[in-house]
């Protein structure tokens, strides 16, 4: 039953003009890698893999939501008046009104149900507690977490079925809004474990329910015997859970987390399969701020090295940007993932409301200068041929060993995906994925059966001497690379016994799918997002209002602004493509591999772009080409990364198109060309509606 029945009784009578846009049809692009779309037809007891998957991530549903209501903070679209749009009020602070929930779920149902083979649900279905007069109470949090998880049931699930039985896979994993306090979670087993138990049963496999209840973690076979996907549950990794104390010790749970993730993942190099790993918080770490304990990201960066014959490619959500990160393995430190250090050593704090915390435009400036001093991929990937030059070929040489060999192995990516709560525009996301090779009919619907190995128990297997010789021989060389501190000092292994060091991918085994394209390879996705500006359809009057805004609460572009109608007329509800990157003229990523992104973020980080990633400016406005920009500076520094001191670049005429328009889809194409321009000419100053400070982290 709907908690709260006004919500669904309005909702119902906003979604009978609804209508959706089709899922885009990229069969042009990867006729001989996909499946071919499928017409919607009656329920069939057979499905066949189709090479996509949804991800949605920070839905914050607020029961207490109204209709022009103000977004000011003191009223937090819960009272008061202001043009608090029927869909939600984009680019301010509150919450989703429920009537955006409904109308995705609905849109997804007629658009893209039938066409994927699982979803990636990453977390916070609940209100933030930002409104003191209404705080928020456990029966809330969780009444709202168990609509949700029936809405996914209610789409995903067979019509004529009365135990609602899944037709694909779903994935959910813990926000930090889910729990109260918020951000706060105890050690499992506790009732919150326990009770998220029983709100996801339908995607949590039987075998896993009991291990769910001591850490709130687990994976499914989405393929059977080919792709798992692993929830992990990254408030034991958050640094802003002040239960837990990091990934070092025998006594929290985010070592025992980091230990399950290493037997089931040995379990599934065994197997044979491939694994995605999914979770709430992401580990954001530049220069200065951090989202993770340092002690879980060295270890969650090692493990992903490691296996990275195994891993597909990480998503995550809560940060509302949409954005990628790279891991660098030269910065694993075998000190710090075992918890010896003292923790002097890092400069960095953590993205929180209570600190003084880096703004958006800060972090992702701090992002371009990392990647500023990435090795020129271009120069490491380059073909050469037989007249090329030695000069050439040892520049190559030296390329290919500072970026980890040709796949790039020196890095790992992670993928941020934006948020429906419309802090921006309300975003979803379709990925894709290679098909190839794979047995179409062999679908986890089609399966239903239990996986080998899930019914071990870990605590015992952790203890087997087959785990305990990790650090044998046969990975020498990979410990010899990552413990190396300086050139003259003889690299040492961790002094802690408690780190187990996972072994390495066998010398003969083939890169794995996130660097050399081969089935279970992402190859792209398709971002949709929904215009509220334009479907609210609320016409209003401009108010002279204060502009001054606290760092901790954001009114949006609706500030000071009341409705002209009393009654809403909202436009029917759709989701729109925002830019799908197959067809993108500006990333030009040939799909999502390593090698891809390592191309992307080292055009991102030229503060003096190649000729083709330069913004033509002669008609006073941005203008993003199609020119190649993949270009090679043969002065270009191949050796160590390159330090950037952080200052004001003036570049009127030499602005980076591809920075700026990983700027604008950062936050969803909300910002207006001369933000953008402030966002290039100044990092540290604040932007038109982007997020001034962190929200414990969210942007």
């Amino acid at each position: 039953m709907h908690p709260y029945p006004s919500a669904l009784l309005f909702a119902a009578s906003l979604l009978q003009l609804s209508h959706g846009t089709p899922i885009r049809d990229t069969q042009s692009v990867l006729q001989s890698l996909q499946a071919p779309l499928e017409e919607r037809s009656q329920e069939s007891a057979s499905r066949r893999l189709h090479g996509r998957f949804l991800h949605i991530s920070d839905l914050h549903p607020d029961p207490h939501y109204k209709v022009h209501s103000s977004t000011e903070e003191d009223d937090a679209c819960h009272r008061g008046s202001g043009l608090a749009g029927t869909y939600g009020a984009e680019t301010s602070d509150c919450d989703s009104p429920f009537a955006l929930i409904d109308a995705t779920f609905k849109w997804i149902e007629d658009n893209i149900r039938d066409n994927i083979d699982f979803v990636i649900w990453t977390g916070d279905s609940a209100r933030h507690d930002s409104d003191e007069e209404i705080p928020r109470h456990a029966e809330e949090v969780l009444e709202t977490n168990r609509w949700v998880a029936k809405k996914f049931i209610d789409v995903f699930s067979k019509k004529d079925d009365p135990d609602k039985s899944l037709t694909i896979p779903i994935v959910s994993t813990f926000g930090n809004n889910d729990i109260l306090p918020h951000n706060i979670l105890l050690s499992g087993p506790n009732k919150w474990l326990k009770v998220y138990t029983d709100i996801w049963s339908k995607f949590i496999p039987e075998e896993q329910r009991h291990g769910f209840e001591r850490g709130g973690w687990y994976f499914v076979e989405v393929i059977p015997k080919k792709l798992a996907v692993f929830s992990l549950n990254t408030l034991y990794f958050f640094d802003h859970n002040a239960a837990v104390d990091g990934c070092a010790l025998r006594s929290e749970p985010g070592y025992a987390h980091f230990e399950w993730l290493r037997i089931q993942l040995q379990f599934m190099r065994d197997r044979g399969m491939k694994a995605i790993l999914t979770g709430h918080v992401p580990p954001a770490r530049t220069e200065s701020k951090q989202l993770w304990d340092e002690t879980c990201w060295q270890k969650y960066t090692l493990w992903l090295h490691q296996y990275r014959d195994v891993i597909v490619g990480g998503l995550f959500g809560h940060m509302n940007i949409d954005h990628f990160m790279l891991q660098d393995t030269k910065q694993i430190d075998l000190v710090l993932a075992g918890g010896e250090a003292d923790g002097s050593e890092s400069a960095r704090t953590l993205m929180d409301e209570e600190l003084t915390v880096e703004s958006a435009n800060d972090y992702l400036e701090e992002l371009r200068s990392k990647w500023a001093g990435l090795p020129n991929p271009n120069l490491a990937f380059r073909d050469m041929g037989e007249e090329s030059s030695k000069k050439h070929k040892t520049q190559k040489e030296k390329a290919l060993k500072n970026i980890g060999g040709p796949w790039g192995e020196r890095f790992q990516v992670t993928l941020v995906g934006p948020s429906i709560v419309p802090n921006f525009f309300p975003t979803l996301r379709v990925m894709e994925y290679n098909i190839s090779d794979l047995d179409l009919g062999a679908t986890w619907a089609n399966a239903q059966a239990s996986s080998e190995g899930q019914d071990m128990d870990w605590l015992e297997e952790r203890f087997d001497p087959s785990f305990d010789d990790a650090t044998d021989d046969a990975e020498g060389d990979e410990l010899e690379s990552i413990a190396k501190k300086k050139p003259h000092k003889k690299p040492k292994k961790p002094e802690n016994p408690d780190l187990i060091v996972p072994s390495p991918p066998s010398k003969s085994a083939p890169p794995g799918p996130a660097y050399s394209p081969q089935s279970l390879t992402l190859l792209g996705y398709t971002q949709y997002f929904t215009n509220l500006s334009y479907i609210n359809n609320d016409n209003h009057i401009d108010f002279v209002v204060d502009e001054v805004e606290t760092d901790r609460w954001h009114e949006g572009k609706h500030k000071g602004k009341h409705p002209k109608d009393k009654i809403p007329h909202p436009k029917p509800f759709s989701f729109e493509i925002e830019y799908d990157t197959f067809t993108d003229p500006i990333y030009k990523l040939k799909d999502l591999t390593v090698r891809s992104y390592l191309k992307l973020a080292h055009r991102i980080g030229q503060y003096k772009p190649q000729p083709g990633d330069m913004v033509d400016d002669s008609f006073g406005e941005y203008e993003f080409g199609t020119d190649d920009g993949d270009t090679i500076d043969e002065d270009d520094d191949i050796g160590v990364e390159k330090k950037h001191k952080k200052k004001k670049h003036h570049r009127q005429h030499e602005q980076n198109k591809v920075w700026l328009q990983f700027v604008s889809r950062a936050f969803v194409g909300t910002l207006e060309d001369e933000d953008l321009d402030a966002f290039e000419e100044d990092s540290g100053s604040g932007l038109g509606f982007a997020r001034s400070h962190a929200h414990d982290g969210e942007l």
